[in-house]
């Protein structure tokens, strides 16, 4: 059914999203489309996917054995302030940068093929990292869930979810699936929370309500490390450190994997900085909801039983949530539970392969493999080879000599493409000649590109696995996927945020904070395993992947990647005046796709610029100053509520009266209420409207080109 079901609706959905590329926005030939969805994706349809694309299944099952053990339900707080603070870091790609299409454009853009060469190897380790732990928590979902599943079944059936329609409908189409996993999994949880709360339809009231709640959280004993033994508050040093952590590995996760990154880039500043914002409200609320409901029903029922139902190991590997769903929904709540679990693998990995091939396509074959032409600097014209304006020429020969300059007609203004783009649209992409002579030779090289990130895509696919097998193989656990792999990456996000925001960051700095923080990571997570915890080394999985081991390697690791990256590029910068800056950042806004320029999208922000004036990112800065405000404000404003008000609250109480408890219940309850109707509403109105005025568009235009063709005549 899974198979069948969401394969066969997500390969649909595909076909219907390229139909309107095709029929209704007319850019479905382009390469940029299949990795940008167009570059106007809506901030709602933004927020459902970065939302939908960062909950996991470990937040399903791990978030109830966490609040079971720990009574931590607000552990989402970490993960909660990354995508609130990402807003900040983005708008500085989209206004120093904004026609990249991958952030590791910028690294060749600005340090050339050394940096390159070491990002996109973190890149695809980070990409790497969050398959693995998708891949392990999948595998926990179905062991809990299907009865004697094979690990070839699993890895079969996350394979074909993950990519049964990327090929076909690109990022667009992960875009649409976000949208239906995110109404999916907030109409579930509502249903689920409505029942355990509020219906009684399954005779859970006896353990269920408020009050029978209140009386089991009073009366069972919290484990040591809770305060005063007692489920009715929150404060826990053991969460303190876990929080810390998630906030941690959320942050290199989000930051040096392109998955996020492409999400960004798809929408426009004003809208991408937007969606992040409300994606972090809307993610918020589910686990948290989860966790609530879970936990506390179980450990209700468990009181009025007299003694657990599951057994420590069973707690441990997230069979809290399961249970409860079963014993109140029934055989229902186990295909709910599965079903939603399916659909948040899906969005996630789905982004994971539109991620790992845009690296490929953008930043290993047009570079290394089959370039289109081999040019004297990054900034170089890709059609002629000649740097496009005497600033250009200056930063990539270091002095004042005047050489010839790139005299290529813009792809907009050149009518011979635009007799090609019409024959490209008509016809299959193969087989055509084009009669453009600037640009004729390179839309036949984009077409090949077009055919390749199929295939590119395929095989990213059926890659997953051998290599899911491999991980399936080893003693990992979920926790040492999540936690570990993450240390390796810990290093690389301070030298990365310095390349896309601090114009004296140089190649030297960056390599030298990434590659030495690495080793201070490695052997501060090994010493901590081997001195803290009982048996060492000899213990390697359980040890290193251990909380103080993870925040030591992820604290050591950031800190002196940070330090060494800063003070390296101190002493090796040549930016020191304001020319200086400002030539720096030319090398990133001049990346560029001649058949389909960046100026094309921001065209309607661009207009009050005179044509002939070079722009600078001082003139992007200034177009997107409101983006930018937003992206500090909103960000700024959420990170205290999450940081200072949510937790000083909660841990303000000492033991939970029962109209506090109540409080807290239906706080969250509104929450998720209110989230719901947004993720559920919001998107496919905001959609239609954007089809709509576009189908609006082209029809005036064909009205025009219509009164036009009868004058001439």
């Amino acid at each position: 059914m899974i198979l069948l079901g969401f394969g066969g609706f997500s390969i649909v959905l595909a076909c219907l999203y390229t139909s309107l590329r095709r029929y209704i926005f007319r850019d479905a030939h382009n390469l940029d489309t299949t990795f940008d969805a167009g570059g106007r994706v809506t901030f709602s349809l933004t927020a459902v996917t970065v939302m939908s694309q960062l909950l996991w299944p470990v937040d399903f099952l791990q978030s109830s054995t966490l609040a079971t053990k720990l009574a931590r339900c607000g552990m989402g707080i970490g993960v909660t302030l990354t995508i609130l603070i990402f807003p900040m870091m983005s708008v500085h790609l989209k206004t120093k940068s904004p026609g990249a299409k991958t952030f590791l454009q910028i690294v060749y853009a600005r340090f050339g093929k050394t940096a390159h060469i070491m990002f996109c190897c973190m890149a695809l380790i980070a990409s790497m990292a969050v398959i693995s732990a998708l891949i392990m928590s999948g595998k926990a979902a179905f062991d809990i869930l299907v009865k004697d599943v094979s690990n070839e079944m699993i890895i079969m059936v996350l394979a074909i979810i993950f990519g049964s329609y990327c090929f076909i409908g690109g990022l667009g189409t992960t875009f649409y699936i976000a949208y239906f996993t995110t109404t999916l999994i907030f109409v579930t949880v509502l249903y689920y929370v409505w029942e355990v709360y509020y219906s009684g339809n399954f005779g859970a009231k006896s353990y269920s309500s408020p009050t029978a709640l209140y009386e089991a959280l009073k009366c069972v004993e919290a484990p040591d490390g809770q305060y005063e033994n007692s489920f009715l508050n929150f404060r826990s040093l053991l969460g303190v450190l876990n929080g810390i952590i998630l906030f941690l590995i959320a942050t290199a996760i989000v930051y040096c994997d392109q998955a996020p990154w492409m999400s960004r880039i798809a929408a426009k500043p004003s809208q991408g900085v937007t969606g992040f914002l409300v994606a972090a409200l809307l993610w918020f609320a589910i686990p948290t909801s989860v966790s609530l409901t879970s936990a506390m029903t179980y450990l209700s029922m468990s009181y009025q039983n007299g003694s657990h139902f599951l057994s420590s190991n069973e707690i441990d590997s997230g069979y809290v949530t399961p249970f409860v769903m079963q014993r109140i929904l029934g055989d229902t709540g186990g295909y709910l539970l599965i079903t939603m679990l399916s659909m948040a693998l899906m969005s996630t990995g789905s982004g994971e392969i539109m991620a790992v091939s845009s690296i490929i396509v953008y930043d290993i074959y047009k570079i290394y493999i089959n370039p289109f032409r081999k040019v004297s600097s990054p900034t170089a014209c890709i059609l002629c080879g000649r740097e496009k304006s005497q600033q250009l020429v200056t930063i990539a020969s270091k002095s004042d000599k005047s050489e010839e300059l790139c005299s290529c007609l813009s792809a907009d203004e050149c009518d011979m493409c635009e007799h090609d783009v019409k024959v490209q649209r008509s016809k299959r992409s193969y087989g055509i000649h084009f009669k453009c002579d600037t640009h004729g030779l390179y839309r036949d090289y984009e077409n090949m590109l077009i055919r390749y990130k199929t295939w590119c895509i395929i095989w990213v696919t059926l890659a997953h696995i051998p290599f899911g097998l491999c991980i399936m193989s080893t003693d990992i656990n979920l926790q040492w996927a999540y936690y570990v792999l993450e240390v390796l990456l810990a290093p690389c996000l301070f030298p990365l945020l310095l390349t896309i925001t601090w114009s004296k960051c140089t190649a030297k700095g960056a390599i030298s904070g990434s590659l030495c923080g690495l080793v201070v990571a490695i052997v501060a997570l090994l010493i901590t395993a081997a001195t803290v915890y009982p048996g060492g080394l000899n213990n390697f999985i359980a040890n290193t992947g251990a909380e103080y081991s993870v925040i030591a390697g992820l604290l050591s690791g950031i800190v002196f990647s940070g330090t060494i990256c800063i003070t390296v590029s101190m002493a090796t910068t040549t930016v020191f005046t304001s020319t200086d800056v400002e030539n720096e950042w030319m090398k990133t806004i001049s990346i560029s796709n001649p058949l389909n320029p960046w100026k094309r999208i921001y065209k309607d922000e661009l207009k009050d610029l005179d044509p002939s004036v070079e722009i600078t990112y001082k003139h992007m800065s200034k177009i997107f100053r409101p983006a930018k405000r937003t992206a500090y404000i909103g960000g700024t404003v959420g990170f205290i509520l999450f940081m200072f008000v949510l937790p000083g609250t909660l841990l303000s109480f000492d033991t939970l009266t029962f109209d506090s408890f109540l409080g807290w219940l239906k706080f969250n309850h509104i929450w998720c209420l209110l989230g719901g109707i947004f993720a559920i509403f919001a998107p496919p109105i905001e959609e239609c409207l954007q089809i709509y005025r576009q189908y609006k568009l082209n029809k005036l235009s064909k009205t025009i080109d219509s009164t036009y063709t009868c004058k001439l005549n």
